[in-house]
């Protein structure tokens, strides 16, 4: 069993790869859906042993080891990285391949043999881009599988050659459920088919948001100031009685009387 937990790889500025969690079994077909492209091949190369991850939990089999994983897993047609050259030939193809396969079992795969039992025939003098999507999905498939210690394949964006998931999704399908050589199989598309109710996931699934803050209750309403204004002081007290003042010059008049 492949599982992955909290699986991220930094960037430059945003992550490469968000964090993500997924599992998937022997026999077990699933599929990981992520809108851009470096973010799926990001994925395909973590979960293959290609890439190292910055945090997270990879193992396959209970096993941590890069190593273990790298030689256990085949990872197919992956944009920029190991996809095949549109010039080549299939049966160039063939024999750059199979000259990867570790030496003890390389004796056997030559590309004219190989191509004969394969039912490869028909093709082996086309160019790559020639090739239907269905029929570079099979040839590709069965290339990563020549190598009889490959348990986990992981195919990135097979859907980029065609919109129609029936170019792919029975291929993969038909390998996971192999009951001579189960695979655990995982395909990183761009989005999910219509009609799958099989196992997936989603890039980024395990992205930690931190908690909103909680609103902070609305300030009880203030009562307007109420101005009190000063009482008026007593017209007694505000303006004397002029006239219960007598002026000086008639009290001297009166006194000469």
């Amino acid at each position: 069993m492949l599982s992955v937990q909290q699986l991220q790889i930094n960037g430059r500025r945003d992550d490469l790869l968000p964090a993500t969690s997924l599992q998937v079994h022997r026999g077990e077909l699933l599929l990981v859906a992520g809108e851009g492209q470096d973010q799926r091949t990001a994925l395909a190369l973590a979960l293959s042993g290609r890439m190292k991850p910055g945090n997270g939990v990879l193992s396959w089999d209970n096993v941590t080891k890069t190593k273990k994983i790298r030689l256990a897993s085949a990872l197919v047609d992956s944009p920029g990285v190991n996809e095949p050259e549109q010039h080549l030939s299939v049966r160039d193809l063939v024999t750059e391949d199979l000259s990867l396969i570790p030496r003890r079992y390389r004796g056997a795969l030559l590309s004219k043999p190989w191509l004969k039992v394969n039912s490869f025939e028909d093709i082996a003098g086309l160019w790559i881009e020639q090739l239907p999507a269905s029929r570079r999905l099979e040839l590709l498939t069965a290339l990563a599988l020549a190598d009889p210690a490959t348990d986990l394949l992981i195919v990135d964006s097979p859907d980029r050659h065609s919109a129609d998931p029936g170019t792919w999704l029975p291929r993969l399908q038909a390998l996971a459920s192999d009951a001579g050589r189960p695979l655990a199989v995982v395909a990183v598309v761009g989005a999910l088919p219509e009609n799958w109710t099989g196992p997936a996931a989603v890039i980024g699934n395990s992205v930690r948001h931190p908690p909103e803050p909680e609103p902070k209750p609305a300030p009880a309403p203030t009562q307007p100031a109420v101005v009190v204004e000063p009482k008026a002081k007593h017209a007694a007290e505000a303006a004397p009685d002029l006239a219960e003042e007598e002026p000086e010059t008639e009290t001297l008049q009166r006194t000469a009387k």
